[in-house]
């Protein structure tokens, strides 16, 4: 038995700011941004647009995907999107940025909206690391119960919603977005030389690291008060340095522990997909392990961060443009907010 990926999806919103445009905002240019981060745009959403609208189109067209529907025609995408919907067993979304605060969760939303009345929903909350944890979960729940099949995996974030403009190392990091995969318990073996799918996961948490990427506000450690009145909206905090210093670290030793794990070197990688966070982490952590900088599939110039929608956008990047083949051997790295941190190695 094997949990392979048979559908990918993304949803971009279609404002794209480029580091020119903050640098009309905020004290910043375009070659300070793309030396410190290799990101030149980002992608906002609209006012009304909010994580479930985004988490529902990227989901539609990885269900369409999975249907087998290969067109333009949006209105024929929906209505494959809607049928394969019918049977999806699980869905489980990645974010930091949710509809509301507690409940409902965003999955609940997406799934009443996709119509996946089967669906049981959740979301997840492992900061960037939301997609790895989420494939992972999903996998497990498809894997010990006989009834379930199928699941779907987004990661979906509005951090345009919680930026603080006044923090110039942070602001311009962030962008919007959300990238989905329906995975499927297959025939397919699991083990030996035709293995297939998802063949191994790690997950990691430091939580001595939690104040480096941290809502301070709004939850039950310290709410809002009736009355009180604040300067500042319920927004991202991150101590760069500590944040840079523990991804390098977090994907050198999650790349060296799958590999050791499955008994491959990265020879046998077609490609690894990193969380994009920071060009210049993936350099140095590439560095260290002694990979070259084109076994790792970046698309950060494009989007900057969009968290727990990084690894799931570029995923169906790389497979509607012909980058991933039958068999590949690829291997996905997430890090962020918790301190979370981990990676899935997957067959394609």
């Amino acid at each position: 038995m094997a949990i392979e990926i048979i559908g990918t999806g993304k949803a971009v919103p279609a404002k794209k700011v480029s580091n020119n445009d903050l640098a009309s905002r905020i004290d910043t240019n375009d070659e300070w941004i793309r030396s410190h981060t290799g990101i030149g745009n980002r992608h906002f959403a609209d006012e009304d647009t909010a994580c479930s609208d985004l988490a529902l189109e990227a989901a539609k067209n990885a269900l369409a995907m999975a249907a087998g529907f290969s067109g333009a025609d949006s209105a024929e995408r929906d209505r494959a999107a809607a049928e394969s919907a019918k049977s999806i067993d699980m869905i489980v979304i990645g974010t930091a940025t949710a509809d509301y605060f507690g409940c409902p969760s965003t999955a609940c939303i997406v799934q009443d909206k996709l119509g996946a009345s089967r669906a049981a929903a959740m979301d997840i909350t492992a900061g960037c690391t939301g997609f790895i944890y989420g494939m992972e979960t999903a996998a497990g729940i498809l894997s010990i119960n006989t009834e379930r099949k199928r699941a779907l995996v987004i990661g979906s974030e509005v951090l345009s919603k919680v930026i603080d403009w006044s923090d110039r190392g942070t602001c311009v990091l962030l962008g919007d977005g959300a990238g989905a995969v329906v995975i499927e318990k297959t025939g397919a073996p699991s083990e030996g030389p035709d293995k297939r799918g998802l063949l191994r996961t790690i997950l990691a948490a430091d939580g001595s690291g939690r104040e480096n990427l941290i809502f301070r506000r709004g939850g039950s450690r310290n709410p809002f008060k009736t009355g009180e009145t604040v300067e500042k909206s319920v927004h991202l905090e991150m101590k760069g340095q500590e944040v840079y210093n523990f991804a390098v670290r977090a994907v050198t030793e999650t790349v060296e522990a799958l590999m050791k794990a499955e008994g491959i070197t990265v020879n046998d990688l077609a490609r690894i997909i990193p969380h994009q966070a920071n060009a210049r982490i993936v350099q140095a952590a590439g560095k260290r392990l002694g990979i070259p900088i084109e076994k790792f599939f970046l698309n950060i110039e494009e989007y900057a961060n969009t968290s727990a929608a990084s690894i799931p956008i570029a995923l169906d990047e790389m497979n509607r443009g012909e980058q991933l083949k039958k068999g590949d051997l690829i291997l996905t790295i997430g890090f962020g907010g918790g301190l979370t941190y981990g990676g899935n190695l997957i067959v394609w």
